[in-house]
């Protein structure tokens, strides 16, 4: 997994949003252990990953934490729509037994990336949905 995923990720989820919003459905059953489904498209466990390593990261390298926090809050909603508290529901899945692995490998993709390309990352999440 790259940590340009995570780029991608920011970048092409307001286009996958907009097409799928109105698909979504307002039940939201979590019945496979890989993936969690989002409107028709399926979020992986590395996707999730990549996006709760800049949890971590980012508040390190953003000028203003305070804008970080709402647009991490908003990608995180975008990418689990069907729960309350994303950004809970996302932390307490970062404690399973099941995710410690991919989250292993997308905190070594972020220390691979360096703190030049996680800065734009994160300064992208700090201005998602402005």
């Amino acid at each position: 997994m790259k940590f340009n995923l995570i780029k991608t990720l920011v970048t092409g989820l307001t286009v996958s949003v907009f097409l799928f919003s109105t698909a979504y459905a307002k039940e939201q059953k979590n019945t496979d252990d890989e993936n969690i489904d989002v409107t028709q498209q399926q979020i992986t466990h590395e996707e999730l990953a990549a996006i709760y390593v800049l949890s971590d990261l980012c508040p390190k390298l953003v000028k203003d934490k305070e804008q970080f926090e709402t647009g991490y809050a908003k990608l995180v909603h975008d990418y689990m729509p069907g729960q309350k508290n994303a950004v809970e529901t996302l932390e307490k899945l970062s404690k399973e037994k099941s995710f410690k692995s991919v989250l292993k490998e997308a905190r070594q993709d972020a220390k691979k990336a360096g703190d030049q390309e996680n800065t734009e990352v994160c300064e992208d999440v700090s201005g998602y949905n402005s």
